[in-house]
């Protein structure tokens, strides 16, 4: 069994409703500040820390000029409010001296190492993308305490490994 990992503190989801340490990145989905109906999916992978941020149609993102965007410094704010600076730090092997960083230093050492737009932006967005959609389909469920055959993988929240 594994051990279900309680948030550092609790999160707004309005602006990034969907964040991940997933398949070596720091992926989610954040909301437009402009079109309500568009969200754009934010990565930012381990070491490198190449990034990728277009929309759910696959446009990119107008605010990647050569460095991160609002909505990736968005996703690293929320990353930190949901597993803490220094599991988000490790995670993605980011070298600081803080203990316990904030996402401001988080990105500031990020954009350092002066990452790049990473080749595969198109291919993660799609993947990134349905994961959420996925998690999405699960609150349109009914109320049951009844077993989810899709669910069976999922820990128990008495579990302890």
């Amino acid at each position: 069994m594994l051990r279900v990992v309680p948030p550092a503190r609790p999160r707004k989801l309005a602006k990034v409703p969907f964040v991940e340490l997933a398949a070596g990145r720091l992926q989610g989905v954040v909301s437009s500040g402009s079109d309500i109906s568009r969200v754009y999916v934010s990565s930012v992978a381990a070491a490198g820390f190449g990034f990728s941020c277009n929309t759910n149609n696959n446009r990119p993102c107008g605010g990647l000029r050569g460095g991160f965007c609002n909505h990736i410094l968005a996703l690293v704010n929320e990353a930190v409010v949901q597993y803490g600076g220094a599991r988000v730090a490790r995670y993605l092997q980011i070298d600081v001296s803080d203990a316990d960083p904030a996402a401001h230093q988080l990105a500031a050492a990020m954009s350092a190492v002066h990452p790049a737009q990473a080749e595969d932006g198109k291919a993660v967005t799609g993947q990134v993308f349905s994961r959420f959609l996925r998690h999405l389909a699960y609150l349109e469920l009914a109320a049951t305490t009844a077993p989810l055959p899709e669910m069976h993988w999922f820990p128990s929240a008495g579990a302890v490994a």
